[in-house]
C-alpha cells in the first residue's frame, strides 16, 4: 500500500510517499481503508510518533491519528462493526497512523461516521473535537451558565470548544487576533479579546473554566480571572508544581491532560454534527503524497481549521 513514512526525527523534510506492506489484523483490532485522514502538525515533536507503546524506538513511522474511512476487516470477537461500515476515529499514538491506505485501529476506538459529512470532513473532528469534549465535560464538568475563556479560539482544539460550550449553555469569552472576531461570533462566542493588543485579564472576570491552549505566560496570568473553585485545563504542557500549589492556595485548580480514544464521545459529537448544532472547519484538503507539503503549511500557521489528506475518492454523500 501507498503511505507516507517518517524516515528519522525531525520536521517535514522527514516524510516520505512510498510502498509499505499493509497492516496486518491483530486480535481487537479493525482494519480501515482510509478515505480521509487529518493531520496535527505538532505530532512531529510528539515522543510517542518514534516510540513503539512499550517505549521501543519505532522508526520509521506513519503519521496522522485522525481517521475517516470505511471497514476493511474486524476481528472475529467484534459483532458492532461490519465491512463496509463508514466509520471514523482517533488512533493511538503510539502505533502508525492513518497518512496511509490502510491503517489498523482499535475497533472499540471507531464510532460511526457522522452521515452528512464527507470522509474529508470527517477525519478533521476527531483530535481536534474530542480534546475540547474531554476538557470541557470530563476534566471541568462545565455547566449550563458558567463562564469559560479559552485561549487560542480560532485554532482546531478552540473552534470546537467555542461551540460546545455554547451547546452546553455556558457564557463563552474568547481570546484570539482581531481577524478572527467575526468567525468566532459566528460560532457562538459572546466576547472576544484581542490578544495582540489587549490583556485578557483586564478584560475578563470571574470565570469558572479557563481553557488554555497556549500555555507559558498565558497559563500563569490565566489564574488571576478564576473566581473561587475554578479550574484551568491546560493543554500544551504540565502545570509547573509551584504554580499549582499556589493555585490550590487559594481554591483553585489546574489539570494537565492528553486526549484519549473515546467512541461514545464520538458518537454524541457525530449526534451534534448531523444536528447542525456544532461544525467542523477544514482549512485546506491535499492528497496523500502531498504530506510533506500540508505539514509545512501547518507548522507555518496562519490556517484557520484543519488540515486534511484525501487518500482515496469520495463517494457522494446520499441526500
Amino acid at each position: 500500500m501507498k503511505a507516507i513514512r517518517l524516515q528519522a526525527r525531525g520536521g517535514p523534510e522527514q516524510l516520505f510517499f512510498g510502498d509499505v506492506p499493509k497492516p496486518v489484523a491483530e486480535p481487537g483490532y479493525a482494519i480501515v481503508r482510509v478515505i480521509a485522514s487529518g493531520i496535527t502538525p505538532a505530532e512531529l515533536s510528539w515522543d510517542e510518533t518514534y516510540q513503539t507503546c512499550d517505549g521501543h524506538a519505532r522508526i520509521p513511522s506513519t503519521p496522522g491519528h485522525e481517521v475517516s474511512g470505511l471497514i476493511e476487516e474486524v476481528p472475529p470477537n467484534v459483532t458492532d462493526l461490519l465491512p463496509g461500515d463508514a466509520v471514523y476515529g482517533l488512533t493511538e499514538f503510539c502505533r502508525d497512523g492513518s497518512a496511509a491506505e490502510f491503517v489498523a485501529v482499535r475497533a472499540s476506538d471507531l464510532a460511526q461516521k457522522p452521515e452528512s459529512l464527507s470522509h474529508a470532513q470527517t477525519a478533521s473532528v476527531p483530535l481536534s473535537a474530542l480534546t475540547a469534549w474531554q476538557a470541557l465535560f470530563d476534566r471541568a464538568d462545565l455547566q449550563p451558565s458558567q463562564r469559560v475563556l479559552i485561549h487560542g479560539a480560532a485554532g482546531g482544539v478552540g473552534t470546537y470548544a467555542v461551540q460546545l460550550a455554547k451547546w452546553r449553555g455556558a457564557s463563552v469569552v474568547a481570546t484570539a487576533a482581531s481577524r478572527d472576531f467575526e468567525f468566532l461570533r459566528g460560532l457562538g462566542a459572546d466576547q472576544v479579546i484581542d490578544y495582540t493588543s489587549e490583556r485578557f485579564e483586564d478584560k475578563a472576570r470571574d470565570i469558572d473554566l479557563v481553557l488554555d491552549a497556549i500555555g507559558g505566560d498565558t497559563l500563569e496570568r490565566s489564574w488571576s480571572v478564576l473566581r473561587p473553585g475554578g479550574i484551568i485545563v491546560t493543554l500544551p504542557a504540565p502545570i509547573r508544581a509551584d504554580s499549582l500549589q499556589r493555585a490550590e492556595a487559594q481554591g483553585l485548580r489546574g489539570v494537565f491532560f492528553i486526549v484519549a480514544p473515546n467512541r461514545r464521545e464520538l458518537t454524541q459529537i457525530a449526534d451534534l454534527l448531523d444536528s447542525k448544532k456544532i461544525r467542523t472547519i477544514i482549512g485546506a484538503t491535499l492528497p496523500l503524497q502531498r504530506a510533506r507539503e500540508a505539514f509545512e503549511r501547518g507548522l507555518a500557521g496562519g490556517i484557520r481549521g484543519k488540515i486534511v489528506l484525501q487518500v482515496a475518492e469520495e463517494q457522494p454523500i446520499a441526500a
